[in-house]
């Protein structure tokens, strides 16, 4: 299959975007609108400045504008997502040969932080999706690499991960799905909670129990929307991510081919924590995007509302609080981009990296858009500000992609395992 440079496929619409300069939290006055001590640019290359650029520009003009109405309808914006495949974000970190982009998890992270300005619950999905799509990139075999991959970088269709269930959460190898080999197919009998995705998308990468107890009984199958005795429940209602759908996904005697198996029986539990690893700073990045959003509307904010006969910036305590806010921000983004790249050198330490950069980021980001939020004052409440919806959207990253009382325990592990 004939590819094109990640770069040159980007410019393609990018160009296109740049055009229009009306840009979100006043960024026409652009670097008037981002201070130089949190310019998310600071120490990139200049290719890696292209495509951050390119994924602002179309925060601002494809997303943020929708973002709202996007949030209060619960519409899934598969029409964006795929302009967004568009300019090589189906598939970040997918190889160039199957149609993706090829770039690395440190590059991955900058594009995700700044599409995260326009819309997190939207990047959020497309962060599942690319890890799914780097999943089958990663673990398959050439034949499904060819069949999957190239539809799925251009969000032709779309994928979800599905390992959780409602009774193994934190505790993902006690899953009880099972895989029960007949012939040449394996009948699947179980279900799936909080999936992402769940009955909008076209491609379940699906966790299930071939062998015994435990994490060496684990599986991986690509399992494909429309197979016989594949269902879903129903769109669970929830207080944020709402331009993405999240249902139960069932398993009622579903027949997978067996060459949709990824890798051999009992490799599928090694391969979910490889895509949790990434999906970790996937998150992480998606954390810092709303933060720095937060923090630009925080600003903004306090240099127009004037109470007690003065803006509010003239308040040492709020200054000190804006400064904190910067601070923690500017770190999170350091440790997100180390533990990257830690990950795409595959260092010894990139697991509990990506560990601390979760618990780090995701906890220390919420903070600062529940700050910001708290700045607005009474209009930080209302639904006609921004600040809220990232609140709001961000809360569930403490919970996700392993909840943070978990990254606790991983970090500790390694430290009590050195010792």
């Amino acid at each position: 299959m004939a590819t094109v440079g990640p770069l040159a496929r980007m410019a393609r619409l990018g160009s296109s975007i740049c055009r229009n300069h009306r840009l979100y939290f006043n960024r026409s006055t652009q670097r008037r609108g981002i201070a130089s001590c949190v310019d998310p640019s600071h120490g990139l290359t200049d290719e890696q400045k292209e495509f951050q650029k390119m994924a602002f520009d179309f925060a601002a003009n494809e997303m943020a504008p929708h973002m709202s109405e996007w949030d209060q309808k619960e519409i899934f914006p598969v029409e964006t997502m795929r302009k967004a495949a568009q300019l090589g974000f189906g598939g970040i970190y997918v190889q160039p040969e199957v149609g993706g982009s090829g770039l690395s998890r440190l590059d991955t992270s900058i594009i995700f932080e700044a599409l995260s300005t326009g819309c997190v619950s939207t990047t959020a999905y497309i962060s599942i999706h690319n890890m799914c799509a780097w999943m089958i990139d990663t673990f398959g075999n050439n034949e499904q690499r060819e069949r999957f991959c190239p539809d799925l970088c251009l969000m032709d269709k779309f994928a979800s991960y599905c390992l959780t269930e409602p009774g193994s959460g934190s505790d993902a190898a006690s899953l009880l799905t099972t895989a029960q080999l007949k012939g040449d197919h394996y009948i699947v009998n179980g279900s799936k909670a909080f999936i992402s995705g769940g009955g909008d998308t076209d491609v379940y990468i699906v966790m299930c129990r071939t062998g015994g107890k435990g994490p060496k009984g684990i599986s991986c199958l690509v399992v494909e929307k429309g197979t016989p005795g594949l269902s879903f429940g129903k769109k669970e209602k929830k207080v944020g991510w709402n331009s993405q759908p999240t249902r139960a996904v069932i398993f009622e005697d579903c027949a997978v081919p067996v060459i949709n198996r990824l890798g051999e029986e009992g490799q599928g539990f090694n391969m979910a924590m490889r895509g949790l690893n990434g999906g970790r700073i996937n998150i992480a990045s998606c954390s810092l995007g709303a933060a720095h959003a937060s923090v630009q509307l925080a600003r903004d904010h306090l240099l127009v509302r004037k109470q007690f006969g003065e803006t509010l910036s003239n308040s040492q305590y709020l200054q000190f609080k804006l400064a904190e806010m910067a601070t923690k921000l500017v770190a999170s983004r350091l440790m997100v981009r180390e533990a990257a790249t830690a990950l795409q050198e595959n260092r010894s330490d990139a697991v509990s990296l990506c560990s601390m950069a979760k618990l780090f980021a995701t906890d220390e980001c919420f903070n600062i858009c529940n700050d910001a939020l708290q700045m607005h004052g009474g209009y930080g409440y209302l639904k006609d500000y921004a600040v809220q919806q990232f609140v709001r959207d961000i809360r569930v990253h403490q919970i996700l992609e392993g909840t943070n009382e978990v990254m606790r325990m991983i970090i500790s592990r390694n430290l009590l395992a050195e010792s």
